[in-house]
């Protein structure tokens, strides 16, 4: 299943893709989800991610790695995968491509979400993580108004 959003915000493309940080990392986690970050190494080629989810009655770990990142179509993107015993028993195959691109004056963050669930559950399943990521645009868009390193 494929999930694809779009968000303009206002700084110039270089300055969104260096501040995809462990700071904006945390700040786009969804409300109601227990997320504990284990490991952020950053968003190049070889880098890790991995959290804990907190469901209440139980735990998953989610272990994901940057498998390419660059420069395309004047602007920035990097990919973050993850397959089988590293994702949360609801998903069987994750690949998430960030793209920041240029815009008027500003920058589109698009969220390029490729994912497969055990049998039966894409569909039920995409609500939900259709909201999620949908969660995001308005952090976008206030983490990249204001323009420097005084960003709240």
């Amino acid at each position: 299943m494929e999930i694809l959003l779009r968000t303009r915000v206002e700084q110039a493309p270089k300055d969104v893709m260096a501040a995809f940080d462990q700071d904006l990392f945390m700040k786009l986690k969804p409300p109601g989800v227990g997320l504990k970050l284990l490991r952020f190494d950053g968003c190049e080629t070889g880098d890790r991610v991995e959290m804990q989810l907190n469901f209440g009655l139980f735990k998953q770990n989610w272990r994901g790695r940057i498998t390419e990142h660059g420069e395309a179509h004047g602007g920035y993107y990097f990919v973050d995968e993850s397959e089988g015993d590293e994702l949360p028993f609801f998903l069987k195959k994750w690949r998430h491509k960030h793209w920041v691109l240029p815009a008027d004056s500003g920058s589109y963050i698009i969220d390029e979400i490729d994912y497969e669930a055990p049998k039966g559950l894409n569909l039920l399943l995409y609500p939900s993580l259709w909201l999620q990521f949908a969660y995001r645009k308005p952090i976008y868009r206030k983490y990249f108004r204001l323009v420097g390193p005084n960003r709240q």
